[in-house]
């Protein structure tokens, strides 16, 4: 086998390190003492490309082998996953657009035709009409419908600039999820009845406490310490850039609740909330779940961290709090989100001015 080897891809050489791996190295035409490594193993489907690339002096990336076939929408997608994991290993991307991007396409492939064949085996170039018929199969979960055509869309404007498309067929497709309010905001009650169940010292009760004085999101809150704590003019504040894309920073004082939902907590971490091995969860989706648990055991079905976030931000409202305030406590950027609260109070204000008219009208 060696002989054959060195018979088809001359100048290649395999080393066998002391972990047992295998490297693979080509030298140079031309150049006998410059040696290139091959990124790939021998049974990859494209070490003839990077043997011959190496030949040429020229190194290649390391490809995942994938067995789709070229110019495919599974091929497609090996392609762009792989340009994802490069974004975030350059911190250019986060690690949940990843995964959720790398979920909602898996499913895309593996959605079959009317001929009972996989969409990921169909052309690339395949017609708008063809990602519609993807999106209304999935009118159950509209929101999820949405969300696929979201991610295939950024994969397709991907490959338009990186050449391997030229149209984005996904471009005009509409969405069929009809908003029905999103998160549900806690009440004055569920509050009361979840520290009931997860009273002071507990962790629950620290992490719903750091979500009503905070208004951090989940992915802020799993890593959000005494790191991100400062001393300003004798008060102790919070500050910290979130995680989402956009977001502005926030600089916010720390509430005498919080202090002491955090000194009542025995376990003690580089984050606030730990987990019950004592580290701070992986990932918000974990957290997430770990809350939802929380919430079901208070009697809360359907109670979140982004509904006390909510909460706060009417509150905030009520209390005649403007636009630009929220803002810096929600870490907004757009006068218009937080506007969807305070409008809303203003309304609800002039309504009771307007009922005192009536107040006293005999019936």
């Amino acid at each position: 086998m060696v002989d054959n080897m060195r018979k088809n891809f001359p100048g290649l050489t395999v080393e066998t390190l002391k972990s047992g791996k295998q490297r693979l190295r080509v030298r140079v035409e031309g150049f006998p003492n410059r040696k290139i490594r091959i990124n790939v193993d021998l049974d990859h489907p494209k070490f003839s490309e990077h043997y011959w690339s190496a030949r040429a002096g020229i190194e290649l990336e390391y490809e995942p082998a994938s067995l789709a076939v070229r110019q495919s929408i599974k091929w497609l997608t090996d392609k762009y996953l792989l340009h994802l994991e490069k974004m975030v290993a350059a911190k250019q991307a986060s690690p949940a657009t990843l995964r959720q991007r790398k979920s909602l396409l898996t499913r895309l492939c593996q959605h079959k035709t009317d001929s009972d064949d996989l969409y990921g085996e169909m052309s690339l170039n395949a017609p708008t009409a063809a990602f519609v018929k993807v999106r209304d199969a999935r009118a159950a979960t509209p929101a999820e419908a949405d969300n696929m055509i979201k991610a295939a869309r950024s994969m397709y404007h991907w490959a338009c600039d990186s050449g391997h498309a030229e149209v984005n067929p996904l471009v005009g497709i509409k969405k069929i999820h009809r908003s029905q309010g999103g998160a549900t905001p806690w009440t004055a009650e569920d509050l009361r009845n979840f520290k009931e169940r997860h009273p002071q010292g507990t962790m629950a009760h620290l992490a719903l406490t750091l979500h009503m004085f905070t208004a951090a999101r989940s992915n802020d809150a799993i890593w959000l310490g005494r790191g991100q704590e400062f001393s300003s003019h004798e008060v102790r504040w919070l500050g910290w850039q979130p995680k989402k894309r956009g977001a502005a920073y926030v600089e916010i004082p720390m509430a005498k609740p919080l202090r002491d939902a955090i000194t009542a907590v025995a376990r003690i971490g580089d984050a606030y909330i730990l987990s019950e091995h004592g580290k701070p969860f992986k990932n918000a989706d974990s957290y997430r779940n770990w809350l939802r648990k929380r919430c079901d055991e208070a009697g809360l079905k359907g109670r979140s961290s982004h509904g006390v976030r909510k909460a706060l931000a009417e509150l905030l409202a009520e209390e005649g709090c403007s636009e630009h305030q929220i803002m810096a406590v929600l870490s907004h950027t757009q006068p218009s989100t937080s506007a969807i609260y305070t409008k809303g109070a203003e309304r609800r204000a002039m309504a009771a001015e307007a009922m005192k008219s009536i107040s006293g009208f005999g019936w």
